[in-house]
């Protein structure tokens, strides 16, 4: 199982006609933000008290059959994201996190490689949070989380996150050891006050103008594993009770669930540029309006951007 959780009109004389972004009609915008819209509503847990995991059928396509049409839309979503990068970067005002929490089998990988490519990187940042360093185990949970969110005007994406401070480190209490909390702080109501803290932390970054999305994909049952994978196998059933009550007490509208299906890789893929579309198009960026000498220096350093990207 995985998780998810994971976020027009244009001044044409400020993107040159290298944008194919540019030459599509306003209309075929909407189009494509109300079709990102429909594709990821359904899978949107904003409300976490009666979620169920039994509920989410991992070959869930939303409707979808026709694959090659999925994937020449996804093609088309991806346009659409880097377009509404641009914007993002341009107004400086708000960032997004896409956050992408999943055992390793549910392909979280695939789908940042996939529906990132054609973000330019100078604007997009990859964080994959690990085992924790001693240093990390010296701070607070949230500390090595803290330092990776993505500036105004970026976006940035977490592979894993500190989710896993109450999904792997519940089901594997020699972990929690390991971080040296003094004994009192440590009783059953410990996950409680994670789930506390992090809603804590989450309200605390929007009002700071960073849009939240989250991500957990959920495979078969009949998922491929690595060795490790495996191993971990053993404790499917405290990961399942441990990510429903992760969804259940996390879940807001400030940072809503993703919860998509994983069974088919072209849907999955499409379902999370299309979650990530909505969010930024919900934030009605516009590009700044500023004077000739300005707009010669910005086109400068967008051809630098572009060739950089190249």
């Amino acid at each position: 199982m995985c998780g998810a959780g994971l976020l027009f009109t244009i001044k044409q004389e400020f993107l040159p006609r290298t944008s194919r972004i540019t030459l599509r009609p306003l209309m075929k915008l909407k189009k494509l933000v109300k079709e990102a819209a429909e594709t990821s509503r359904p899978f949107r847990i904003t409300k976490g008290e009666d979620f169920r995991l039994k509920d989410h059928d991992p070959a869930d396509t939303g409707g979808l059959e026709d694959k090659d049409k999925a994937i020449k839309t996804l093609k088309r979503g991806v346009e659409l994201l880097s377009h509404l990068q641009e914007k993002l970067y341009a107004q400086d005002r708000w960032a997004l996190l896409m956050i992408f929490q999943a055992m390793d089998a549910a392909g979280k990988d695939g789908a940042i490689k996939h529906v990132m490519s054609g973000i330019n990187p100078q604007g997009c940042s990859v964080t994959a949070f690990k085992a924790p360093s001693q240093e990390e185990l010296d701070h607070e949970f949230l500390w090595r989380a803290h330092k990776a969110i993505p500036e105004r005007g970026k976006l940035g994406l977490f592979n894993r996150s500190y989710y896993e401070e109450v999904l792997v480190v519940r089901v594997h209490k020699e972990l929690l050891e390991a971080q040296r909390l003094p004994k009192e702080l440590i009783g059953k109501d410990i996950w409680e006050k994670r789930y506390e803290d992090i809603n804590n932390f989450e309200e605390y970054l929007t009002r700071n103008g960073v849009v939240i999305l989250e991500r957990l994909e959920m495979p078969d049952k009949n998922w491929k594993f690595s060795m490790a994978d495996v191993k971990e196998r053993e404790h499917w059933k405290d990961y399942q009770k441990a990510y429903e009550e992760m969804i259940q007490n996390t879940a807001t509208k400030h940072a809503p669930w993703y919860v998509i299906p994983a069974d088919n890789k072209w849907f999955t893929r499409l379902a999370v540029a299309s979650a990530a579309i909505e969010a930024l198009d919900s934030l009605d960026l516009q590009f700044p309006e500023v004077d000739k000498e300005k707009k010669k220096e910005l086109a400068k350093v967008r051809e630098a951007l572009l060739h950089n990207k190249e």
